[in-house]
């Protein structure tokens, strides 16, 4: 069950509604949107229903929800959020582009990188400082030092930036100086993670596990969502099929399905799905042919000598072309290329800049 909030609902308000279902042995769960707040109800559906919560001041309404999920349920928000990532918006009236450097190597590496994202048109720029990879042996990431390298590109072209967070420990860390952060497929059901980037107050890109079904990665939202942060961007990067030609399987049923069930914008990543440079244009088209509300790509200036995915890189001859497939297949599917906010804008970006 979700009680909804009026947009002008006092902190007193919600507290007594939070106090009354407390009370009759339920608990509660306070997520404050831009607009509006919601709040979700666990435990006992029959005393819930017997409390008078149409009544309670501040109550817009009361709505019962069957899928196990409340908060990033459709049910709770009838109307499809949009996530900001400083002034750069994902939702879906838009087509966002996020593209940049699978890992962070080198300050030379990184910003040719970050500048053939600028000029391929997206909004926001992705890096990865932590790394986690299968072998032990392979490159990890430079951690804080690729952090700080991401964070002053990113503020020299006047973007925002998604980077992984691997670990708890780490989430202080990369939420003090990124502007999204990005749980990986590899950490989706590491629940510890999930309610650590979600108090930390920072927009999440949350991909979805290998092996995931969507119900699962709806819920691992869920588990952000449930510490009060509904800044959250789905994305399907593939899944592990039997099929070995691809990297991974890209499934894009998975983004009209997903936007049925939850409010959250979905993205798709057709580099690390398809996992070969000449898929990743196809995969994008094909992303947004199917509704997805953004795309988030690698980019490289010698994928020949990169420590991580070299082979599904873009590089700068592919960069006006993806630019131009983006723009042509909005234009197609009645949508717009995101760009960012110049009225937002303010050349920096503090923790209160995004919000749904």
């Amino acid at each position: 069950m979700v009680v909804v909030m009026r947009g002008g609902a006092s902190e007193t308000d919600i507290d007594k509604v939070v106090n009354a279902i407390t009370e009759v042995g339920g608990d509660a769960f306070v997520s404050r949107g831009k607009h509006q707040t919601i709040i979700g109800l666990v435990g006992d559906l029959t005393q819930f229903t017997e409390l008078p919560l149409h009544a309670f001041p501040g109550v817009e309404d009361v709505i019962r929800v069957s899928k196990p999920y409340k908060l990033v349920s459709n049910d709770a928000h009838p109307r499809p959020s949009t996530v900001w990532v400083g002034d750069a918006a994902i939702g879906r009236d838009t087509v966002t582009l996020i593209a940049g450097p699978c890992a962070v190597e080198t300050e030379e590496q990184t910003q040719a990188a970050c500048r053939m994202a600028k000029e391929a048109g997206a909004t926001i720029l992705r890096g990865g400082a932590y790394k986690p990879r299968t072998s032990p042996y392979a490159f990890q990431g430079l951690g804080e030092p690729g952090l700080d390298l991401l964070h002053a590109t990113s503020r020299q072209l006047g973007m925002p930036f998604v980077t992984e967070v691997v670990t708890p420990a780490d989430v202080e860390t990369v939420a003090a100086k990124a502007d999204m952060l990005q749980v990986g497929a590899r950490n989706m059901q590491n629940f510890q993670l999930l309610k650590e980037v979600g108090m930390a107050g920072r927009p999440v890109l949350l991909k979805r596990g290998l092996t995931a079904t969507i119900d699962e990665w709806i819920m691992a939202a869920e588990y952000i969502a449930q510490t009060g942060n509904l800044q959250i961007v789905l994305c399907e990067r593939g899944i592990r099929t039997y099929e070995p030609m691809t990297r991974n399987t890209l499934d894009v049923s998975a983004v009209p399905v997903a936007q049925s069930l939850s409010h959250l914008p979905v993205v798709i990543d057709p580099s690390h799905s398809g996992g070969k440079r000449e898929l990743v244009l196809p995969l994008t088209r094909a992303a947004i042919a199917v509704g997805a509300d953004g795309i988030i790509v690698d980019v490289h200036p010698r994928p020949e000598t990169a420590l991580v995915d070299g082979p599904q890189a873009l590089v700068k001859e592919d960069i006006v072309l993806l630019r131009e497939t983006v723009a042509r297949f909005a234009e197609a599917a009645g949508r717009s290329v995101a760009r960012i906010d110049q009225e937002r804008s303010t050349g920096a970006w503090g923790r209160s800049a995004a919000g749904v």
